[in-house]
């Protein structure tokens, strides 16, 4: 139905809270990259209006640091541009503090905690590669 695929991955381990902070935040950058993900408004039978929402539906997976970290390097590798969260970022308290936290890492050194992305269907499956369905 989609050419594209929308995911998001977690690292395994996170807290319950800290998936679903994350998740929050990641999905915020790839509707600021793609507008074009956001649906009509919904009203119900009363007449109340609710706000849009995705059009696609997101694919939320799991993996460990290492196999994150891969994800990572493959996505800038082929050119991808991703949200990303990085484990210092849920010591700040606001986005100035996060952009100055998230700026003393390259991606090598970077401890990526989650990652979204949404491209072609094969491309994401390419990346996202070890990558399993979150539980």
């Amino acid at each position: 139905m989609f050419a594209t695929k929308f995911a998001i991955v977690l690292q395994d381990d996170l807290p319950v809270w800290q998936k679903l902070n994350v998740t929050a935040f990641l999905t915020s950058g790839i509707v600021a990259q793609y507008s074009d993900i956001i649906g009509k408004p919904y009203r119900d039978r009363a007449g109340n209006i609710y706000n849009p929402l995705s059009i696609q539906p997101v694919i939320v997976l799991s993996a460990d640091r290492p196999t994150l970290s891969a994800i990572h390097r493959r996505a800038l590798e082929r050119g991808v541009t991703t949200s990303l969260y990085v484990d210092e970022m849920f010591s700040t308290g606001h986005d100035a503090a996060n952009r100055a936290v998230f700026a003393e890492f390259a991606p090598d050194d970077a401890k990526v905690v989650g990652i979204a992305l949404r491209a072609e269907k094969k491309l994401v499956d390419k990346i996202t590669k070890g990558a399993r369905m979150h539980p």
